[in-house]
């Protein structure tokens, strides 16, 4: 490590680290909304000799580069396993700089046809303890209209005049759509967004939009997906699903997916089980979290989301999965790719654990590769190799 390594990692510490050890303190949506502005004006003047010196500096200390952890999925060259979950880049603002953190994709949104506010505030409340996150947000972006100004201002090409940028674009219902009307909501957005994304995927069960979670009938899905399927140049499409489906509901998913040939499932969403901690309380609000709405995500899911994961490779192993939920370490990491993930996706975890997470895993999986003798990181995916220490 160079001199000038380390330098961001320190930072991190130093400043985050000790706000995220508490509940309270500095607003989590605000702090949230802090980093992205941040993140924004570097991202748009990524080309100013300054910025660029620093970006630089960060991908030379978050970056690892090894051909064993590289995959094609979908026609899709990923140059490692681990991207950016939806949900914190909602409208696009860092697209261009993801990769400086080290992470091979990104998936941004939830983006829907219609700028909305999402919920009321207080929405976003953090577990520090427990290394976990209660949101509502609710959806809230700028509309896919902007997402696409957003590219634009950033220099962001079409995905195929690209090869240095991988990025997934998350597609949600407006809030102010009825459920009858949401196939025309999301082939609004998909047509303006599809040039741009090299997959989509399709959020049918975030907890915080009202009846959202109904359009993971079969019926509902079905018609939803067919409808997608039949644009022009439709990318990869994967399906996101909740944590909280039975397993006959898993099934049922499976076998449309199958059915309709859509790519994978991206599993799982957060969730409105509060895992054990029903009587946490939020300090903020002053409730436990058995009364408080919202989708529970961070370490407590871990389990939950990675049974999923084996539940649905059990189904069918040739479903393409990206798993996401409670990962927070190399040996979680491993853990769900050796249940049955492609790739896998980083949020929460990320948070509490500073960007230095996104190395840190990489080199415990080429560690584990070198360990179990693998060549490529496919080899490991529905493995059920255990961690080595």
């Amino acid at each position: 490590m160079n001199e000038q390594q380390g330098v961001f990692k320190n930072l991190y510490k130093n400043l985050m680290t000790p706000i995220l050890k508490n509940d309270s303190g500095i607003d989590a949506e605000y702090l949230t909304n802090l980093s992205l502005s941040l993140l924004s004006f570097s991202s748009r003047k990524y080309n100013w000799p300054l910025v660029s010196s620093i970006l630089k500096n960060l991908n030379e200390e978050f970056s690892v580069i090894d051909k064993r952890l590289s995959q094609n999925i979908c026609g899709i060259n990923f140059c490692n396993p681990i991207g950016l979950a939806a949900g914190f880049d909602k409208n696009g603002n860092a697209a261009n700089i993801w990769k400086d953190f080290g992470f091979g994709f990104a998936e941004l949104g939830t983006v829907t046809k219609f700028a909305q506010n999402g919920n009321p505030k207080p929405r976003l409340f953090r577990l520090a303890e427990e290394e976990a996150a209660l949101n509502r947000m609710g959806f809230n972006n700028n509309g896919a209209e902007n997402l696409v100004k957003n590219f634009l201002e950033q220099g962001i090409e079409f995905k195929k005049n690209r090869d240095n940028i991988c990025l997934g674009i998350n597609f949600g219902k407006s809030k102010i759509t009825s459920l009858s009307q949401a196939k025309d909501d999301y082939l609004t957005s998909l047509e303006l967004l599809i040039p741009y994304c090299d997959y989509a995927a399709i959020n049918v069960s975030s907890p915080n939009t009202e009846g959202l979670r109904k359009l993971q009938d079969p019926i509902l899905l079905k018609d939803l997906l067919r409808a997608i399927k039949n644009l022009p140049n439709c990318p990869p499409l994967f399906v996101k699903i909740a944590p909280d489906l039975s397993l006959k509901d898993i099934e049922d998913i499976c076998k449309l997916i199958i059915e309709e040939n859509i790519d994978g499932i991206i599993a799982t969403n957060t969730s409105i089980d509060r895992l054990g901690l029903e009587n946490r309380k939020i300090r903020q609000t002053g409730l436990l979290l058995s009364e408080e709405n919202g989708g529970l995500s961070g370490k407590p899911l871990q389990k939950k989301a990675n049974q999923v994961i084996k539940d649905i490779r059990n189904i069918d192993k040739n479903i393409i999965l990206i798993g996401v939920g409670g990962i927070d370490s190399p040996e979680s990491a491993w853990e769900r790719i050796c249940s049955g993930a492609s790739l896998i996706q980083l949020y929460t975890g990320w948070i509490y654990k500073g960007p230095q997470l996104v190395p840190n895993i990489l080199e415990g999986i080429l560690k584990q590769l070198n360990i179990h003798q693998l060549s490529n990181i496919k080899e490991a995916i529905g493995s059920d190799l255990k961690w080595v220490k």
